[in-house]
């Protein structure tokens, strides 16, 4: 599942996995450590996530990209507008952040004040913006890249519903 933040990767990617009965593994959940650091087993846990037979993840951390995508048929991008992930970004972090979400491992988004004026690497808010086009050229690096793997680019909430609808259902199969 590719897309910028806030397109909804990890909601589709769980909702995927729930359809066709494939086992979801959420790529935060293996990168953050506690105190949002880096994980130091984090590649070593991709590997074993796509060693398995079937799997269902989101496409994130440069370092992960080449072991899900050499292990991957198919593609699926969340091409959405930038207002709909602006949207979606904003309102997420300023709900996990009031109501104190534990997220990974422990982690909790920080107070709304130090959000918004952490470093912008650090605040998700400031990367979703700054990284809003960076998939502009993903169906030619995947083409490119690995070939083996079908690129479905999504641009709307309404087909990607009817595109997961169109699914087999896992108890149908």
């Amino acid at each position: 599942m590719a897309g910028v933040s806030g397109s909804g990767k990890t909601t589709l990617a769980r909702r995927l996995g729930a359809r066709l009965g494939l086992p979801y593994t959420e790529l935060d959940a293996l990168h953050h450590g506690p105190g949002w650091t880096p994980r130091p087993d984090f590649l070593d846990d991709v590997r074993a996530l796509v060693a398995q037979d079937t799997f269902v993840t989101e496409w994130q951390y440069r370092a992960a990209r080449p072991l899900v995508l050499a292990r991957a048929e198919v593609l699926v991008w969340l091409d959405l507008p930038t207002h709909v992930t602006m949207r979606q970004v904003v309102v997420r972090t300023v709900r996990r952040s009031v109501r104190r979400e534990v997220l990974w491992n422990g982690n909790v988004e920080p107070p709304l004040w130090r959000t918004w004026y952490r470093a912008p690497d650090e605040n998700i808010v400031r990367w979703a913006w700054t990284t809003r086009h960076a998939y502009r050229d993903l169906p030619a690096q995947v083409a490119h890249t690995a070939p083996h793997v079908t690129v479905v680019r999504l641009r709307s909430r309404r087909e990607t519903a009817r595109w997961l609808a169109a699914l087999p259902a896992a108890d149908s199969a």
